[in-house]
């Protein structure tokens, strides 16, 4: 398995018995999920992809991914939440956080519509300046405010810099199959488009056309993302902890959650894991987080925030535990080369290479953290590659399923999310919403009064 559940760190904070006496609540969790009888079991469309996703439907996002990267400078994602974070932790993962950077074949990917910054769009625009450009807008809907806004702004810029009808051609467009405005916009100018499925939310939507279009524009492998996942799927359907990572991961939040610690810190050793890390917070924070349950996801590379929260961890509140990425073949890698007298006093680390070195430095940590409280869960990733990948990302969806169940909650609905986009829309002035308005400017009026 490319993905595996180390739990050594783990026997000072949970006791054998524990694991018996949860897992009736694990298998629970795990059938009613399988038998599409849980809440929110109209949004399990992501469950089966990976044996049942439209080949048809890849070969044209291949087909499409060649054409911008035969075209284009710049190839420019527009989306928020789910509709990005996905596609920017796999580029990342797969091919280095510092992608735009390096020499390649393939445009520089940018992600824009993720917030409401002049700053950031302005500052985009000028690097798009005198660079063929195409741009990819996602939005089931086709109404969220900050993706809408980008979109208009950066489809203005085509159509000035290239003319409507070739404009049109670098526009493409990933929105639901029938309706909404983005749906009705597409079809009326002619865009290339691809289709959200309905039944599948937007923090669960990585492997299809939402994610794999960017990703496939990197220059990576979407088929054995899709792969790696099929085999995860297979994996993962015994109904048991033993032979069950997925299970097993989610029954153990669950026992520390119960012990009273509330934050699970994931953390990698390497800086191309950050995307994936983003992409974890929203995953778990909009499934568990409702109904005032849910371990509060947060993230940290390592060894760099040792260096400013790493105190915290060892020595705060009792409240956080760690699930570790660990990548058992990295490369390149660097030798430490030996110092004439010493000067620099690094000969000790002569021949070593700085994989070795970050090994340790993760030794080192770990046994600090459990020595502080902190239990430890590693995941130990076989490599850097696209089925290992897709095998992590199917992990992580269905292990978050599995623990929304148990924790009794809705894992596939998002109600506080709209609560903050309605009274946006209210402040903002927008028909419908003119009573809203009153009430919420009174409130700001006398707020701390």
């Amino acid at each position: 398995m490319p993905v595996k559940l180390e739990t050594k760190y783990l026997y000072p904070f949970i006791k054998d018995e524990e694991y018996d006496q949860i897992l009736p609540q694990v298998k629970t969790a795990h059938k009613i999920l399988h038998l599409k009888k849980g809440p929110g079991s109209d949004y399990l469309g992501w469950l089966n992809l990976p044996s049942n996703y439209d080949k048809e439907e890849i070969e044209k996002i291949n087909q499409t991914a060649q054409k911008i990267q035969d075209s284009s400078d710049i190839f420019i994602v527009i989306g928020i939440g789910g509709s990005y974070l996905g596609a920017k932790a796999a580029i990342e993962f797969l091919k280095s956080h510092n992608y735009n950077f390096l020499r390649k074949d393939t445009p520089k990917i940018f992600f824009i519509g993720n917030n409401i910054s002049a700053t950031a769009i302005s500052e985009l625009l000028e690097i798009c300046t005198e660079k063929e450009v195409a741009i990819n807008v996602i939005s089931k809907s086709g109404e969220t405010t900050e993706t809408s806004i980008a979109f208009k702004i950066f489809r203005e810029f085509l159509e000035n810099k290239y003319g409507k009808e070739k404009a049109k051609e670098r526009i493409f467009v990933t929105t639901d199959k029938e309706s909404g405005l983005l749906r009705k916009m597409s079809d009326e100018k002619g865009y290339t488009s691809f289709n959200i499925p309905r039944d599948i939310g937007g923090r669960y939507s990585v492997l299809t056309p939402v994610g794999l279009l960017p990703i496939a524009v990197s220059g990576a492998n979407i088929e054995e993302i899709l792969n790696g996942a099929l085999v995860a799927n297979e994996n993962f359907q015994k109904n048991n902890i033993e032979n069950n990572i997925c299970n097993k991961y989610a029954a153990i939040r669950n026992i520390l959650y119960r012990k009273g610690k509330q934050i699970e810190l994931l953390v990698g050793y390497e800086p191309h894991l950050y995307g994936i890390t983003e992409w974890f917070k929203q995953l778990f924070a909009e499934s568990e987080g409702k109904d005032s349950k849910g371990i509060f996801p947060a993230s940290s590379i390592f060894s760099t925030d040792l260096h400013s929260i790493g105190q915290f961890i060892q020595d705060g509140s009792k409240i956080i535990f760690e699930t570790v990425l660990q990548i058992k073949n990295n490369s390149p890698d660097i030798t430490i080369k030996q110092s004439k007298n010493d000067e620099d006093k690094l000969n000790f680390l002569a021949g070593k290479t700085v994989s070795y070195i970050n090994k340790k430095a993760f030794e080192g940590t770990v046994l600090a953290h459990t020595d502080g409280g902190v239990p430890n869960i590693i995941l130990n990733l076989e490599n850097i590659s696209e089925y290992t990948l897709g095998y992590m990302i199917y992990f992580f969806e269905k292990a978050c399923a599995v623990s929304g169940y148990m924790l009794g909650i809705n894992p596939f609905n998002q109600p506080g999310v709209e609560a903050y986009k309605k009274n946006m829309f209210a402040l903002l002035g927008k028909h419908g919403y003119e009573k809203e308005k009153e009430e919420l400017e009174k409130r700001l009026k006398n707020s701390g009064r």
